[in-house]
């Protein structure tokens, strides 16, 4: 074969094994389909997650697992500062089970359930006609009412605000995150104790507590301020790295369909909520 056919045919024959390769391997961005649900959770924040998967969020997660037929891997970091970055952001994972559906941080899905702060009381107190229900309550700068600091600011927090506004700190008692369990479990527990008349928590850290405090404690709503810049309902989504739209896309499909089964998993953790519109801002 002269040597000027032989390159010829050197060169078809690269380049057919070079269309067999292109056939062969993922396409530039292309995404591989998922070998596992990769959940991004903290390891011990109950009634959300912890690391033997007893939160209402390890049940959700589970839940969405089996739905996509997929297994169910963690990858499991304290919410701190960086935690979207050190997981979503660093390929550790792919979802993030709770987010606020206002989330600037993620891609966020459709909302799934909507809460609110609510007065934990004594359940003799929340069953009469004066429990605690407002911020304008008269009663409210004679009363111990706990409230959750994030720093070192009392009016850190909305009720830390509400608060401050209607000159009601004079009795109220802080609690931060260090401490021998949550600020929220710490909270509802003094209640019970008879230490505090009242607190003021997150809706589903109030229900998942209160209903494990003896002697009984009940909820009761509190009602939102009408300052529009100290939301107190809140609409929780899930949330994925802001270019993955197709694993979006599977949430809120799943959300759509499972809805009913998501919520007996918040009943199950006494999860006060609210009606939740996709349309309402977060």
């Amino acid at each position: 074969m002269p040597s000027s056919c032989r390159t010829d045919f050197a060169r078809a024959a690269s380049a057919a094994l070079l269309l067999a390769l292109a056939g062969a391997l993922p396409r530039a961005g292309a995404q591989e389909p998922a070998a596992a649900l990769r959940v991004c959770a903290e390891p011990d924040n109950l009634p959300y997650s912890r690391e033997d998967q007893s939160g209402f969020e390890n049940r959700i997660a589970r839940l969405l697992a089996d739905d996509l037929g997929l297994p169910l891997q963690y990858a499991w970091l304290p919410d701190r500062r960086g935690f979207v970055r050190k997981t979503l952001g660093a390929h550790a994972c792919d979802v993030i089970i709770g987010v606020p559906a206002g989330d600037e941080r993620v891609l966020a899905t459709r909302p799934y359930y909507r809460s609110s702060y609510v007065f934990v009381q004594p359940a003799a107190r929340a069953e009469m006609a004066d429990a605690l229900r407002s911020f304008d309550d008269a009663r409210l700068p004679a009363l111990r009412i706990g409230v959750q600091l994030v720093g070192n600011d009392l009016a850190a927090t909305p009720p830390g605000h509400v608060l401050a506004r209607h000159d009601a700190v004079r009795n109220v008692v802080g609690f931060t995150v260090s401490g021998d369990g949550p600020p929220a479990q710490r909270m509802v527990e003094a209640v019970a104790r008879g230490e505090l008349d009242a607190a003021v928590v997150w809706g589903p850290q109030a229900g998942y507590f209160a209903a494990r405090a003896t002697p009984a404690l009940r909820l009761t709503p509190a009602a939102a301020p009408g300052d529009p810049d100290l939301p107190f309902s809140f609409s929780i989504a899930m949330g994925v790295r802001k270019d993955d739209r197709a694993m979006k896309a599977r949430l809120d499909d799943f959300l759509l369909r499972r809805g009913a089964d998501i919520g007996r998993i918040l009943d199950a953790y006494a999860v006060p909520r609210l009606p939740v519109s996709n349309g309402e801002p977060p």
